[in-house]
């Protein structure tokens, strides 16, 4: 099942690469971009995060936090993280309950690999409604950073 833009996002508690738990509820009331990626350490997974780490700042001034989130451990996070300098949320869905919740979960990835993380966008507006999604299929593309700044800025 995917998600569509209308409907209220679907709730989730994770943990973060500092081991704290993290609830889409703790920012009701704020814009939430949701990345969801495949890997830490990949190529495009770092070129991603990178580019929403150096334009943070954006985000920030369209009262929109930043939550990415991946199928590996929250320790693989923290490495990655300490690693990119990167300054917002990862979450660990170790467990791929919101990979699932969201509809991005990639049934064979490469290697041999299941139940990786699509790498997806999703706008959560401050009263919790999705106003923009974009479920990617090949991997080594990344989101629309203009149109999710535009849906953002329309939300703001």
């Amino acid at each position: 099942m995917s998600i569509q833009v209308g409907q209220q996002a679907p709730s989730f508690s994770l943990y973060n690469s500092e081991k704290e738990q993290i609830a889409l509820a703790d920012f009701a009331g704020q814009n939430v971009l949701l990345l969801f990626y495949p890997l830490a350490f990949t190529g495009t997974c770092t070129t991603e995060l990178c580019t929403v780490r150096d334009n943070l700042a954006a985000y920030n001034e369209l009262d929109t936090t930043v939550l990415a989130v991946s199928v590996d451990t929250l320790f693989s996070l923290a490495q990655f993280k300490a690693a990119q300098n990167l300054n917002f949320h990862l979450l660990s869905d170790f467990n791929k309950e919101v990979s699932t919740a969201y509809g991005v979960l990639h049934e064979k990835f490469a290697f041999g690999m299941k139940g990786v993380a699509k790498r997806s966008a999703f706008v959560i507006d401050k009263d919790g409604v999705i106003q923009y999604a974009e479920v990617l299929e090949d991997p080594t593309h990344l989101p629309d950073f203009n149109a999710i700044q535009a849906a953002l800025a329309q939300v703001a």
